[in-house]
């Protein structure tokens, strides 16, 4: 039976971080603030593989109070929800997912992050879809203080 789950993420943008999006280190002035390398993307989607599962989100599996995940690539998350789905004698369908981002232009970077992802979930790049588009300047998206991903996964599980 297929299970599908959501997942949604957002990070503040603030001087002296790296911009971290799909595994891809991104060209920018700002980067997101969190206690990981703070990969909104990544993060969306690894909740949305929890969310199918019917477990519990990315706080409670790595929380922000323990150093482990201090500075931690976002892929060990990923990797750690493939183990999950494993576990289970799942198998991840797809994934698909959105940033939202008015700056900077994420287009040039879509096929590496797919790329990443799809290597951190062990599926096809065919099974990862990423799309990206603005706040059309409206909310603290569109003023550029903040990122936001959301995604979808489905999970066949017996």
């Amino acid at each position: 039976m297929v299970h599908v789950g959501i997942g949604y993420d957002v990070h503040a943008l603030v001087e002296g971080r790296k911009l971290i999006l799909g595994g891809v280190e991104i060209p920018h002035p700002k980067g997101l603030e969190g206690h990981s390398d703070a990969d909104a993307l990544m993060h969306a989607i690894c909740d949305a593989v929890l969310g199918a599962l019917g477990e519990a989100d990315i706080g409670h599996l790595f929380p922000n109070t323990d150093p482990r995940w201090k500075g931690a690539p976002s892929r060990l998350f990923l990797n750690e929800a493939v183990r999950l789905v494993g576990f289970r004698n799942g198998k991840i369908v797809n994934v698909d997912a959105t940033v939202i981002a008015q700056a900077p232009r994420l287009l040039p970077h879509i096929r590496e992050m797919k790329a990443n992802i799809a290597a951190a979930l062990e599926l096809n790049i065919q099974q990862v879809g990423v799309k990206a588009t603005t706040n059309e300047h409206l909310g603290f998206l569109g003023r550029e203080e903040g990122i936001a991903a959301m995604a979808v996964a489905s999970v066949d599980l017996p």
